[in-house]
């Protein structure tokens, strides 16, 4: 039985590579229409740090953009300079950052209250949000699959709690912040995995910070 568990995370693994470059590619297009030449960016639950590597390094984004990275639990060689992080108040000022990314971070996370908050604190301009989101029939099933899919291999617990496009909205809301840009439908993946689970189950926003008057 354990080989068998063994031989399918492996299979998994594997399939998961075509999948996580196409979703790095779009992701690092979508966030190029964000930032600015210049502009300090913070990778929130940033991994190995692949994500702000492959935005510094791409032709397209304006020139001298950094991105630093914050993680609970700070890998080896990881790919840009990152922060630790225990869970409460981030180790920035406020307005530290001109942006702050979350890239499927907030599904994982037990107070994502908390942590958008904390976001928002450090950020200047504008938080961005990359999750899944749930409409459409079977949504909320067809979301928990490829959640399992993708983080099941790595350990990675999944709470299997997503939102509806109005349920961002109202979310961010509560920590003053608003639409600047959104999507609710992405071609994340390749075509056949699109079908399945791209599109209408990925969400995208960038949030802007209201105004003392606003």
């Amino acid at each position: 039985m354990a080989e068998a568990v063994g031989s399918l995370k492996g299979l998994m693994r594997r399939a998961h590579a075509p999948i996580y470059r196409s979703r790095m590619r779009v992701l690092v297009r979508e966030i190029q229409r964000c930032v600015w030449e210049g502009a300090r960016v913070l990778d929130v639950g940033c991994g190995s740090g692949a994500l702000g590597r492959a935005l510094m390094d791409d032709p397209e984004t304006p020139a001298g953009v950094r991105v630093e990275g914050l993680e609970r639990v700070v890998r080896e060689g990881c790919e840009i300079p990152v922060t630790a992080y225990d869970g409460g108040r981030m180790p920035f000022e406020d307005g530290a950052f001109d942006v702050v990314i979350l890239a499927d971070v907030l599904h994982h996370e037990p107070d994502p209250d908390a942590l958008l908050a904390e976001c928002a604190r450090v950020s200047s301009r504008l938080v961005i949000i990359k999750d899944h989101q749930i409409r459409g029939p079977l949504a909320q099933r067809r979301v928990a699959l490829i959640d399992w899919l993708a983080n099941a291999p790595y350990g990675v617990p999944c709470l299997y709690r997503y939102n509806t496009p109005e349920g961002w909205r109202a979310f961010a809301a509560r920590h003053g912040l608003r639409p600047d840009m959104e999507h609710s439908s992405m071609d994340l993946y390749p075509p056949v995995v699109n079908l399945f689970f791209g599109r209408g189950l990925q969400y995208f926003v960038a949030l802007e910070k209201r105004g003392e008057g606003a």
